[in-house]
Parts: C-alpha cells; sequence; structure tokens
C-alpha cells in the first residue's frame, strides 16, 4: 500500500519565489494546497498567473482570499503612492539599508494567518512560504527569526498544538538562497517562469516595468544563473 502524501499549504503570490516553493513542495512528496490572496494590491497580474501555476503545477486546490489592505494603506502597493523605480544593478545596497515604502505592514502575518486556519481544516501540519533572507527588499517579515517567532504561535494557538497530535512547521525553503539559486533550482524542478510575475507595476498584459526593486532583483538573478528571463523573451523585451 502507498504511503498517503502530506498534505501542505503552499502561499502562492504568482511570482518567481512562490512558484519555486510550490514545485520544491511538490517534489518533496507534499500533496498541494495553494492559497493566494487578494488584498488590495495594485494590479491583478500576480494573481492571474497564480491561477495558472496552481492548475500547471498540479495543485490539489487553489484558493484566493478578499480583504482589503488599501483601508490601511502604508505602501506603495496598498496606495496611491508611487512604486520607485530607476535605480541601478550597481547600487543594490539600499535593498537591505532601510524598509522600503513597497513593504505592506504585516502582509506576510496576515497571510501566515490565513494559511494556519486552512491547515487546521486540512489537519496538514506543514505550509511553505517562499521568503528569502539573502536576495529581498529588505521587509522585516522575510526573516528567519520572524518565521520562527510565528511557527512558535502558530503552535501554541492550534488545537492540534494543544491537544498534541503534531507540531505545524513553517517550511522556508528558500530563505538562505540567492535569487540565482531559487532560479537554478526551480528550472531543474521544471518551473516555467515566463507563467511567473514579479513587478510591482506591470501594464495590464503583465509586461514587466523592468525598473522597480523588484525588476531588478529577477533580472540579477537570471544573471546569475545564465540563463534569458522567459518573461522578457516571451514579451520581446531586452534585459
Amino acid at each position: 500500500m502507498s504511503e498517503i502524501a502530506r498534505k501542505a499549504v503552499i502561499l502562492l503570490s504568482g511570482g518567481l519565489d512562490s512558484a519555486t516553493a510550490l514545485a520544491m513542495a511538490s517534489a518533496a512528496g507534499f500533496e498541494c494546497f495553494a492559497l493566494s490572496f487578494r488584498y488590495g494590491q495594485r494590479h491583478s497580474v500576480e494573481l492571474d498567473c497564480a491561477q495558472r501555476l496552481a492548475k500547471a503545477m498540479g495543485a490539489r486546490e487553489h484558493h484566493i482570499v478578499d480583504f482589503d489592505l488599501r483601508h490601511f494603506g502604508g505602501s506603495a502597493l496598498t496606495s496611491d503612492v508611487e512604486v520607485p523605480k530607476g535605480r541601478t544593478m550597481d547600487d543594490m545596497d539600499y535593498m537591505s539599508a532601510d524598509i522600503p515604502i513597497t513593504y505592506v505592514p504585516a502582509r506576510n502575518t496576515v497571510f501566515l494567518s490565513f494559511g494556519l486556519a486552512w491547515a487546521e481544516v486540512l489537519e496538514s501540519f506543514d505550509i511553505f512560504i517562499g521568503v528569502n533572507a539573502l536576495d529581498y527588499s529588505g521587509y522585516p517579515d522575510c526573516r528567519p527569526e520572524y518565521i520562527a517567532a510565528f511557527q512558535t504561535m502558530a503552535n501554541l494557538a492550534t488545537r492540534s498544538g494543544v491537544e498534541g497530535r503534531g507540531a505545524l512547521t513553517i517550511h522556508t525553503p528558500l530563505i538562505e538562497l540567492t535569487k540565482g539559486e531559487i532560479i537554478g533550482k526551480g528550472v531543474d524542478l521544471g518551473v516555467d517562469y515566463a507563467m511567473t510575475s514579479s513587478c510591482y507595476d506591470p501594464d495590464p498584459h503583465g509586461r514587466p516595468c523592468g525598473q522597480c526593486d523588484s525588476c531588478l532583483l529577477r533580472k540579477k538573478g537570471f544573471a546569475e544563473a545564465g540563463l534569458p528571463d522567459p518573461l522578457y523573451v516571451k514579451f520581446g523585451m531586452g534585459e
């Protein structure tokens, strides 16, 4: 009799990192339940990507949860503040020197809380999130100490944790990888990065701006991996 696959909730934004995390969870033998969020972000391109990725990569279920962080604002992604653009690849220190205006207050805490709720219903003890502490934009909720603290809290807050039926693990398979290493692993696992979107401010067709911080990090990653970005190839864009 074959072993029943363990269920895992995968936070799937539609971006490069979360797609890779989904592929890694699947390769590790988990039955994947993808979870995305329509939270008032400035565009829906990433959610369109998430839907296509979940289907193409064999997620058992995919849900999009609706709530609106634009009520609070505080970020260029959830208000009318312009997304910073035009910084250069030669000046990457700013990425971690200050918390940028594209940080959405408490976003990963909210996302993980929804993931925790679904995991409890599924009787799953595993949540995957594609956070990264090396090539990232300086967000405080992408750090290992934050993930460890949330995991501790989760095991205090759930029925299974209190009753001793199992401990929940927050998996962060990308957290110590460079963007180039992430892309390399994803390519090895068959991730089609042309189906992903990383841009903070794409056009309505999904064409990346090529100038925001997230686009710069994506370009850096593909350059390190020695590969063309299939999204740029798809749109006939030079890098």
